[in-house]
């Protein structure tokens, strides 16, 4: 059963398990439409995966990488199911990316990929908002990819049973469909993510490892409504407002 952090109406917040559009926590039931929904996890940071998909390498003009591209967002990135997601003043090519996210489940040092799965506690919605006007200028991706509020997440950690192996990967700007593609084209998988990211840091609880975008990425604008949906997860909604 899904699992989702959310603020009750008395304003306590609160860890529940979803289905079926009702959350059930602390021996109560609540309607997911008369709370308001957090992010998942609060992790000590997000290991970003760059170029995980050989067609997002091609629509970028980019060479696929002989490993992992790692590159983190920190905690301030996070934002919430239906939050409005402020994009950076002055830019002017500012990104989508759906992505599959990892949550981890235990603290993990040099694990190897054989060992990975028990690690993860489950799976959710990613988006990578990229700021391109500064992404394609430095080499840290910082002014890029670790802005305020640049990691919508959500809405809710899916167990890994809950998870085909070929999930399709969906994401819409105002309904219309931007990328479309199966979490089974990762060219790095998930196991080997894991074991690489961890020969180098500790993961903690929480922790998220978003595993790349497919191809299909595009621009963002004042007043969009993003959807990404991930089979067996379900979807993450968010606007964005131009600030």
């Amino acid at each position: 059963m899904a699992q989702v952090r959310f603020r009750d109406p008395a304003g306590s917040v609160r860890t529940g398990e979803l289905s079926d559009g009702r959350i059930d926590a602390a021996g109560r039931t609540y309607d997911r439409d008369a709370v308001e929904l957090l992010a998942p996890t609060e992790p000590t940071k997000i290991v970003c995966i760059g170029r995980n998909y050989a067609k997002h390498a091609d629509e970028r003009d980019e060479d696929v990488p002989d490993r992992p591209l790692l590159f983190l967002k920190p905690p301030s990135a996070v934002a919430a199911p239906g939050a409005a997601v402020p994009l950076p003043a002055g830019k002017e090519h500012i990104e989508h990316e759906a992505e599959l996210a990892v949550v981890i489940d235990k603290q993990a040092r040099n694990v190897a990929a054989a060992d990975a799965e028990e690690y993860i506690a489950g799976y959710t919605c990613f988006d990578d908002v990229s700021n391109r006007d500064d992404q394609d200028r430095e080499q840290n991706w910082v002014r890029g990819k670790a802005f305020d509020n640049a990691a919508p997440i959500g809405p809710a950690i899916a167990p890994p049973e809950a998870v085909p192996a070929d999930a399709s990967i969906e994401l819409r700007v105002n309904g219309e469909t931007r990328q479309s593609s199966s979490i089974e084209h990762l060219i790095f998988p998930i196991p080997e993510l894991i074991e690489e990211i961890t020969t180098y840091m500790t993961l903690e609880p929480g922790d998220v490892v978003a595993t790349g975008t497919p191809e299909g990425v595009g621009p963002l604008s004042d007043g969009d409504r993003v959807e990404i949906e991930i089979e067996g997860i379900g979807t993450l909604e968010h606007t964005t407002v131009r600030r």
